[in-house]
């Protein structure tokens, strides 16, 4: 079978090498700064959390020039054995802007009115090198959100692992910000297809916001608090044509559902009860960035409500 080109790297019906990876890298722009955008204002925030390294990203180009990015998470300060845990990621995908943001806006604003009802361990940027490039991958042209696994073979997902590690057996609840862009079907679903020696089949963005919950442990109660909370904020996406959202069926409206643990997804790791992945649409003409963001804080509260509510 004759497989046609259309991303611009490598040779159609053939999986990229260590040529192509670091071509496709080469291709990579610095955009934004992690340290001015996260770590910053993450600084800012030592009064209200506590501030922990969990690890670094290391990365040497072909030219063996280095990156560093530490890897840097808030903790609540009034951690307590007593209470639910609950964990929240953003930027497992570093393009997914509102993860990032939405995360550190409801440290900074809106995560005191839970001091001393839930403990709180957030990561709002696991993915530094692709945040600063605007990239779903990371270095390596791995995706982070299909590494979660044993034999984890991104830095970046290795990291959060041994973050989690020591509170296995304990989380109540896993939420990760997610957003779901016009680029995924520009750039990213394209590159895949390119990188693993693949067609390239058109898909379908959802126009408005989304979840995705587990189908080895569905919580079709925990995804509908979330949806009535966001619905005020911004559009919950319809089903497609074929009744379903990005190839997948609906459980309810506005919520799908994948083997998070076998797809080495960010929300397999905890173990947690509750777990859900939000996806924003910020390509829509009925949102904007600023929405997104809002919508990522509404979903982390109804969630963060509902535990509360649900908990012993």
């Amino acid at each position: 079978m004759t497989i046609p080109r259309f991303y611009p790297l490598g040779t159609p019906g053939q999986a990229w090498g260590p040529a192509e990876v670091q071509q496709w890298r080469a291709r990579q722009v610095r955009q934004r700064s992690y340290a001015d955008d996260v770590l910053s204002a993450m600084e800012q925030l030592r009064a209200q959390w506590e501030v922990e390294s969990y690890g670094e990203v290391i990365y040497v180009d072909a030219a063996q020039s280095e990156e560093r990015f530490p890897l840097m998470a808030l903790r609540s300060r009034s951690w307590s054995s007593a209470l639910p845990t609950v964990l929240l990621t953003g930027g497992v995908h570093g393009y997914e802007t509102s993860g990032v943001h939405g995360a550190l806006r409801f440290a900074a604003k809106h995560a005191s009115a839970y001091a001393g009802r839930v403990n709180l361990l957030l990561a709002p940027c696991v993915s530094p090198w692709a945040y600063e490039r605007i990239q779903r991958w990371n270095f390596d042209a791995l995706d982070p959100n299909r590494s979660f696994r044993a034999d984890c073979p991104a830095q970046e997902s290795a990291a959060l692992i041994r973050l989690v590690a020591p509170l296995l057996g304990k989380f109540a609840a896993h939420i990760d910000l997610h957003e779901t862009t016009d680029t995924d079907e520009s750039e990213y679903r394209p590159a895949v297809a390119a990188r693993d020696g693949k067609a390239f089949e058109p898909g379908v963005i959802p126009d408005g916001f989304y979840l995705v919950d587990d189908t080895a442990n569905p919580q079709p109660a925990f995804q509908q608090a979330i949806l009535q909370a966001v619905e005020r904020v911004t559009h919950i996406a319809p089903a497609d044509a074929q009744g379903g959202l990005i190839g997948t069926p609906l459980e309810a409206p506005g919520v799908i559902a994948y083997d998070v643990r076998s797809w080495g997804l960010c929300t397999g790791i905890t173990g947690a009860r509750y777990t859900s992945i939000t996806e924003v649409y910020p390509d829509s003409p009925r949102a904007n960035p600023e929405q997104c963001n809002v919508a990522q804080v509404a979903a982390v509260c109804a969630a963060l409500d509902f535990v509360i509510t649900a908990s012993p």
